[in-house]
């Protein structure tokens, strides 16, 4: 069992009273981090899914063992007073079971059912497995420090394997490509046919499904729903309610500008990038989505484990000018990130952005070279050596 990154904070959580939530996407391993977790740290544990009729019932008439230590509620969220029920027992309960959620869908951001639960639970957002988890690396960075980088550990089959088969753990720990091929075709199928349908109650699933088709060749290009209402000749409230919901199930997630007076910045322009970054068929795209996708599982570990206001953009202004990331902690530029398949030549965008509004770091990553080299402030790394400075 491979331990995951966000084990110690959950266990601190716990010991301070807290329920954990764990929210990510569909087969991402949040249920076998809760078992694993709660079989190593407890002597006794309840699990109850709600996917599960006798399981159902026993959460509707509150029969929870006095002897377990701590209670596992798998996919809660499907229950419409989830959120009344929960704050009930963790009331009642006063302490004497630790508790577990998990859910797929977005359990920060569901209203359905209850009063606010704020000061009873702490959220952490599962990610699937990135090259510092696998190598068992933690960051001992803190923000407004320079990033750093393990260079004992790089390991370009490790970061090839990533690349093709993506961080979800059965694909990834199988590393087969007829296994894995099925298994996504199988996870889009589960997403739409039983997650959306169940918590979303949208009747035109087959459209959403011709979505998901599309969405992979956005990935790296500015997103235009407009495009993609007239592929699809549906209205623009039906694309945006869609691409809603798709965002709240972890299919993908949006990037937008960072806005600065200094900067004539873009201001709604959002740019797209996939949960599952093995979907994505353009090699170029699928390099800067593994590095959008580990920067954001930092800025989410970040906020999640230390409650860091930490932030994720992309740089463009109105003249054309881009840098791929920025990451910000509360409003403030920390590094920024400019992806190149194997160009070293520094990049003059980085330069600029820096000069404009204050960039304490700049880092340009490279695939498929061994470099690392600092010119003119600049960092030029190779790719695994930089993805090994994150959670």
């Amino acid at each position: 069992m491979q331990k995951r990154y966000i084990e110690g904070a959950m266990r601190a959580d716990i010991e301070h009273k807290k329920m954990v939530f764990l929210a990510g996407p569909r087969q991402v391993g949040k249920t076998t981090l809760a078992r694993d977790f709660a079989r190593r740290h407890f002597p006794s544990v309840q699990y109850l899914n709600w996917d599960n009729a006798e399981h159902r019932r026993i959460i509707r008439t509150s029969y929870i063992r006095e002897d377990a230590d701590v209670v596992i509620f798998d996919e809660l969220h499907k229950y419409e007073r989830w959120k009344r029920y929960l704050k009930g027992f963790y009331d009642v309960d006063d302490g004497r079971h630790a508790i577990i959620v998990t859910g797929s869908a977005r359990l920060d951001v569901y209203r359905r059912g209850g009063d606010s639960m704020q000061g009873r639970y702490h959220l952490f957002r599962l990610h699937p497995f990135s090259y510092a988890e696998v190598k068992k690396i933690m960051p001992s960075v803190k923000p407004f420090q320079p990033l750093v980088f393990h260079s004992a550990s790089r390991d370009p089959i490790l970061l090839a394997a990533l690349l093709r088969y993506g961080g979800f753990p059965e694909p990834f720990l199988s590393q087969d490509e007829d296994r894995a091929r099925r298994w996504r075709v199988e996870r889009l199928e589960r997403l739409v046919r039983e997650d959306i349908r169940d918590l979303e109650h949208v009747h035109s699933l087959s459209t959403i499904e011709h979505l998901i088709d599309l969405l992979p060749e956005k990935v790296q290009s500015l997103l235009s729903l407009n495009g993609l209402r007239e592929d699809l000749e549906v209205s623009h409230a039906s694309i945006t309610l869609w691409m809603d919901i798709l965002e709240r199930m972890y299919y993908h997630y949006r990037l937008y500008p960072f806005s600065h007076k200094k900067i004539r910045s873009l201001k709604k322009e959002a740019k797209l990038y996939l949960w599952d970054w093995s979907e994505v068929v353009t090699p170029s795209a699928r390099e800067e989505n593994i590095i959008a996708s580990h920067l954001l599982k930092f800025a989410h570990y970040l906020r999640d484990t230390a409650g860091y206001q930490a932030d994720l953009w992309y740089l463009r202004d109105r003249d054309g000018r881009e840098v791929d990331f920025l990451m910000t902690v509360d409003g403030r530029p920390w590094f920024a990130v400019e992806v190149k398949h194997r160009d070293c030549t520094i990049s003059n965008h980085l330069r600029y952005f820096a000069e404009r509004i204050g960039i304490p770091f700049l880092y340009q990553v490279v695939f498929n070279d061994d470099v690392y080299s600092k010119k003119e402030g600049i960092v030029v790394v190779s790719a695994d050596r930089f993805l090994s400075a994150f959670v």
